[in-house]
């Protein structure tokens, strides 16, 4: 749990989105305050716009100041971080206004120098970024300079011209704290979905052991026969097979999946295991089209099916019986059947197969966490013999 925390908390608004929010409102506060000043017709246009630019761009850092500032305070509690800008957006309000000040510092001198020799008078904007002559003309700062006919204190109009710069400094201070609310959000999604994936791959891994000690107890029941009838030379065949077997099947991840090829030649290993056992009875017979070699499915989800049709098909006979695996390709989806024709096809009064352990059930299980509802299997008798088909989205070698 400390983990998690700590790695929410680390959670941060990318640089890039950080500049680009500080960019975006400084270029809106430039053009509209451009466009207020065309549509009042202030004077001076060219002057004005590369003073106004050049406030735009010192506001563009002081900004980027109050941000390393205020990500200090990212892993805070939200009350904690509210505080913290409704104070940082003190100062920094104030350096705006010095700023603005400085650069329109001989205007507002020019402008203060014709009031005196009565060539016009200035009245105050109310929004506080110009003032306006009596006959139009732009006379001081576009950029929040007021001169008043009613004189004030510096401390009365520092805190008059920096009360608009405050609450732009706030607005800002709450879109960067929506953003770090929408990351952190983001950061919590992420570490459900890679708890969700462990979830998902330790119970594949389960399932899939489920089938390894299974399928070595019937292989070793059947080397048991072999050695005890005598057949030396069969069971020396059985033993290197079972040797190639489990070097292939175990060398993968038991999560992964595996193209239908690879499938196919693992289940052509333990029915050629099974073949030594049963010489005369068991034949196979493999259906897998080129264009569905790399189609993935996951390891060993064959093998209960093909166990299935060994021990109910063949082993209760003495005839010989057909296990047959096929792929195709129907409305866009992977079919893979496992079907027999042995005669022993009802291993109960309610005809259905029943395999006391593992089987459809957990080949059933298996699809159901790597497919969801995208997979299904359905087995039953069909005419002549036995058939289990699994439906699941075809997936290839480059897909996830």
């Amino acid at each position: 749990m400390e983990w998690e925390t700590s790695e929410a908390d680390r959670a941060r608004v990318p640089l890039g989105i950080v500049l680009a929010s500080i960019a975006g409102l400084w270029l809106c506060y430039f053009v509209l305050t451009t466009l207020r000043s065309e549509v009042l017709g202030f004077g001076l246009p060219l002057e004005m716009m590369w003073r106004r630019a050049l406030v735009c761009l010192a506001g563009i850092a002081i900004t980027a100041m109050l941000w390393l500032i205020l990500r200090l305070f990212d892993a805070r509690p939200l009350w904690m971080k509210i505080i913290a800008a409704l104070v940082l957006s003190v100062p920094t309000a104030v350096l705006l206004v010095q700023s603005n000040a400085l650069v329109f510092a001989d205007i507002e001198a020019k402008a203060k120098q014709n009031m005196a020799e009565g060539q016009g008078s200035l009245s105050a904007d109310p929004l506080g970024s110009d003032a306006v002559s009596d006959d139009g003309a732009d006379t001081a700062s576009s950029e929040s300079i007021v001169v008043q006919q009613v004189p004030l204190t510096p401390v009365q109009k520092l805190m008059e011209e920096a009360f608009g710069r405050y609450f732009m400094m706030l607005a800002w201070c709450a879109m960067y704290l929506a953003l770090l609310t929408g990351e952190k959000a983001r950061a919590a999604e992420r570490r459900e979905g890679t708890y969700k994936r462990a979830a998902k791959a330790a119970e594949l891994r389960s399932l899939r052991y489920q089938v390894n000690p299974h399928f070595l107890f019937n292989t070793l029941n059947s080397l048991s026969a072999l050695v005890l009838t005598g057949k030396t030379q069969a069971a020396e065949r059985m033993i290197q097979t079972i040797s190639t077997f489990y070097r292939r099947s175990l060398a993968d991840d038991p999560t992964s999946d595996v193209p239908l090829r690879e499938e196919f030649a693992l289940q052509k290993l333990y029915l050629d295991i099974e073949a030594v056992r049963f010489p005369h009875r068991l034949r196979a017979v493999y259906k897998l089209p080129p264009e569905l070699e790399d189609a993935k499915v996951p390891g060993m989800i064959l093998q209960p099916l093909v166990e299935n049709s060994v021990k109910h098909a063949v082993a209760p006979t003495a005839e010989q019986v057909t296990i047959t695996l096929a792929a195709r390709e129907e409305y866009g989806r992977l079919v893979v059947t496992v079907s027999d024709d042995g005669p022993g096809t009802i291993a109960s009064e309610d005809g259905k197969r029943h395999n006391h352990g593992i089987g459809v059930t957990n080949v059933r299980d298996r699809l159901e966490a790597r497919f969801g509802g995208e997979a299904t299997i359905v087995a039953g008798p069909v005419p002549g013999g036995y058939s289990t088909q699994l439906r699941m989205p075809i997936l290839r070698q480059d897909s996830a």
